[in-house]
């Protein structure tokens, strides 16, 4: 864009915002298409929108959004409660590029009791108004199902789809079908029952599906009673079994507290690129409703304002119309007759810890699954995770960690394993005999090793690590740093590993002595674990391999000509060196043959 065209465009904008009125509504930006990338609500319309152009308050984000308005509009209304509900309508309708995107768009199954004379009760997924009443939805099939099954337990309803009318009943329309001979159906076709008997079996189904079981069982209860006192006890052993079918139900359900009714509860978690909220809603005691949304974040929209967001999303997709809501902290929620409480302790705050509970697993889960379709996603994920733990400018893509192992300096050798995104790499692990060092010098065996490593990667080419350990502390770090930095000129970040009393990795030393703690269980720290347990391992081996050679070496290995299966085959026949020299040349031909023979019996006599 020529700069006469964007001094153009800046001028234009700046004349929206400054006639912006001071009034609670919602705002759209529009691109140079005229397409709506960014909604917002503000409780002062003038004074929000103006903040976006206050460059000294810009992040990256705002800048590249603000980068692209061309147009302002937007609409003002009566309070910031309904700013809420504008906003979060017109994000749904539009899809704006910038704002937040909810990824959940799934349509879940609802109860519909029909607005008939004589009504019916079935699942559904689709909302129509006018139709009938509708309960949910539900987000645990499970659930549901148990639901619908206790239902048709207590209450066998029509599920026909005749039009039953007091008028096609008085002239016989319909037929009893085999619903009816099998118990499943009361036949209203045929007037088996009357409409208020019906009704109210369509009452007690609305309570059941409202949550007032408890006062459905009072009810039943004593109406119980009152057939037994007229000595009706078939009829009150039916009420009975009935209370106890809806007593089973009550008890698989999440039980809280029968003091708590109508409550909505609401937690967040949340990070660089998502936010997950999840929804509890309590009735008489129960949780009848519980739900995870994800967001998926375009700008740094903190967690308040995704909570506001997700409150009403919520609230409105179950219908909640519950007078206090519970909040992991303090929201300015423009909702009218709402109270907003934030417990410290008692039953709500079990509530509060029970819903951050469910979001943090629902967390979990999702970047598991993401994991698995994008295992490149997940090395990152967790690489930026020790790059924040151990505060280093870059991802530690290579981690290369080093490990002596000698006893009282003899058989001194070094080890040094890579790992890559976090994984060991088993072809770039190397192995360092000492060649400069007497005597048991850790330090200076140090020095030699991590000396020829880099130099010779830096003489190759060859692709330096982005972090280096040293298994031992500070002074193996030291000497790590005085070879890197000092001599080389690396610039490469260097730590120390050491372990407790218990031989366990309990902690990690940085280049200016500071301690980083370790807590078990951690990525962090089985990582770390992992790293000095395979150095420790590698360079033992290492060394009992040279110390076994050392140990089984004999007059034969310096004998040219004989290598190490020849060797073997004369240890293995005659059992010792001794009994060799003793030998007959026949003997010995038996075994290697003629010229190795002639070979051997002149080099040990």
């Amino acid at each position: 864009m020529k700069k006469e065209d964007r001094d153009k465009k800046e001028e234009y904008i700046k004349g929206i915002v400054l006639n912006l009125p001071d009034s609670p509504g919602c705002y759209q930006y529009l691109d140079d298409n005229g397409v709506i990338i960014y909604v917002g609500k503000a409780k002062n319309l003038k004074r929000r929108v103006s903040s976006y152009f206050n460059k000294e308050q810009q992040s990256l984000k705002t800048k590249l959004l603000v980068a692209k308005i061309a147009d302002i509009k937007y609409v003002v209304v009566n309070s910031e409660a309904d700013a809420l509900l504008l906003e979060n309508n017109l994000i749904k309708q539009h899809k704006p590029r910038y704002n937040v995107l909810l990824k959940d768009d799934k349509t879940y199954p609802s109860i519909c009791i029909t607005n008939e004379y004589f009504p019916k009760l079935f699942k559904t997924r689709r909302i129509e108004k006018g139709k009938g009443r509708f309960f949910g939805p539900y987000t645990n099939a499970g659930a549901l199902h148990a639901l619908l099954e206790l239902i048709k337990k207590l209450y066998p309803l029509r599920t026909c789809n005749h039009n039953i009318t007091p008028e096609t009943v008085r002239l016989g329309k319909f037929n009893s079908c085999l619903e009816y001979q099998i118990k499943n159906c009361p036949a209203p076709c045929i007037g088996k029952i009357s409409s208020g008997d019906y009704c109210k079996m369509i009452s007690e189904i609305i309570s059941i599906l409202k949550g007032d079981i408890k006062v459905l069982q009072e009810n039943l209860l004593a109406e119980m009673a009152e057939k037994a006192s007229k000595m009706d006890f078939e009829a009150a052993q039916e009420i009975k079994e009935k209370y106890k079918l809806i007593e089973n139900f009550r008890l698989r359900s999440e039980v809280v507290s029968s003091s708590m009714t109508n409550l909505d509860v609401f937690s967040i978690e949340s990070d660089e690129k998502s936010a997950f909220i999840n929804f509890l809603h309590i009735t008489n005691g129960c949780i009848t409703q519980a739900f995870t949304i994800e967001y998926s974040k375009k700008l740094d929209e903190s967690d308040e304002e995704l909570i506001s967001m997700g409150i009403v999303e919520l609230r409105e997709r179950f219908n909640s119309n519950a007078k206090e809501i519970i909040l992991p902290f303090v929201v300015d929620l423009p909702v009218e007759g709402v109270t907003v409480t934030v417990p410290q302790k008692g039953e709500k705050a079990r509530l509060l810890a029970l819903s951050k509970l469910n979001v943090k697993q629902y967390k979990a889960d999702r970047m598991k699954q993401d994991d698995k379709l994008n295992p490149e996603q997940k090395s990152t994920r967790l690489m930026k995770e020790v790059q924040e733990a151990l505060g280093l400018e870059k991802l530690p893509v290579i981690i290369e960690c080093f490990d002596n192992s000698n006893i009282q300096g003899s058989d001194a050798v070094a080890a040094c394993v890579v790992f890559r995104k976090l994984k060991p790499s088993k072809n770039d692990y190397r192995k360092y005999n000492i060649k400069s060092v007497d005597g048991p010098d850790d330090y200076a065996s140090m020095r030699e090793v991590v000396g020829r490593r880099y130099r010779r990667l830096t003489e190759e080419g060859g692709e330096l690590p982005s972090l280096i350990f040293a298994d031992g502390g500070k002074g193996q770090m030291d000497a790590i740093i005085g070879v890197v930095r000092g001599e080389l000129g690396l610039d490469i970040p260097v730590l120390g590993l050491v372990k407790n009393s218990r031989h366990r990795t309990s902690e990690v030393i940085t280049e200016n002595g500071n301690v980083i703690g370790l807590k078990q269980g951690t990525m962090l720290f089985r990582l770390l674990s992992q790293i000095q347990d395979e150095v420790h391992r590698f360079a033992i081996t290492f060394h009992r391999e040279k110390r076994s050679k050392r140990q089984t070496a004999s007059e034969l290995d310096n004998i040219k000509g004989i290598g190490e299966k020849t060797k073997q085959l004369l240890l293995n026949h005659f059992k010792s060196v001794k009994r060799i020299k003793e030998a007959r040349i026949e003997d010995i031909t038996a075994v290697v043959g003629k010229s190795k023979a002639e070979i051997i019996s002149d080099a040990l006599k």
